[in-house]
């Protein structure tokens, strides 16, 4: 971030508040895929989704954002044509971490792949889609969205044909605005129960969307 902020411990602090709000819920289960200071590859992220039988997989992320002005919260379900040059190019960077950190993912994305073929991928494409459109338009009455806060691209997290799911971009943490709201506890907490309040909203059943 602008000031220094670490996106690992912005997203695990959100993705944290998340399961606590959803905790008293009786009707479904939250895992996380960490629950300390870790790093998990990209492969490792889905198999955990598909080693739970999630109805959705959601990656939460504050990345870099390819223009610094860009500020807002979005929501990312998977394309392999990028709706847009930022959108590509915020996956791209992504897709990129494992390298970062000393693994490759193709392997894996290609083996999930063939494993999977033709298990529901309508129908995951389909639900995915519906929970962007509904974390965008129940979030987005309480917090600055991104410009085109639906978006699309060939994100590795989001690649399974077989789970249903969407990454959603709190903020940027190269913007100023968006890492101070990013860096104050309280601000990261009502985002994660708004969050909380449309992943897994009471009368939906994220296999019938």
């Amino acid at each position: 971030g602008v000031t220094g902020t670490e996106e690992k411990d912005v997203t695990l602090s959100i993705c944290q508040s998340i399961r606590d709000a959803l905790r008293g819920r009786r009707d479904i289960q939250v895992h996380l895929t960490r629950d300390r200071d870790t790093y998990i590859p990209l492969g490792s992220r889905v198999a955990f989704a598909h080693e739970k039988g999630a109805d959705l997989f959601v990656s939460i992320h504050a990345d870099a954002a390819p223009n610094h002005g860009a500020h807002g919260l979005s929501a990312y379900s998977r394309s392999d044509k990028a709706s847009d040059d930022f959108a590509r190019r915020l996956a791209d960077r992504e897709n990129q971490v494992d390298v970062v950190y000393g693994f490759d993912s193709s392997a894996t994305d290609r083996q999930t792949a063939a494993i999977l073929i033709d298990l529901a991928r309508r129908h995951s494409h389909n639900a995915s889609l519906t929970a962007k459109r509904r974390i965008i338009h129940g979030v987005g009455k309480r917090v600055t969205l991104l410009d085109n806060p639906m978006r699309s691209a060939n994100f590795a997290v989001l690649r399974s044909p077989a789970v249903p799911s969407v990454l959603i971009e709190t903020g940027f943490l190269t913007n100023p605005h968006d890492e101070k709201v990013l860096r104050n506890a309280r601000s990261r907490a009502q985002l994660a129960r708004y969050l909380a309040d449309q992943i897994a909203p009471v009368t939906v059943d994220l296999r019938e969307a």
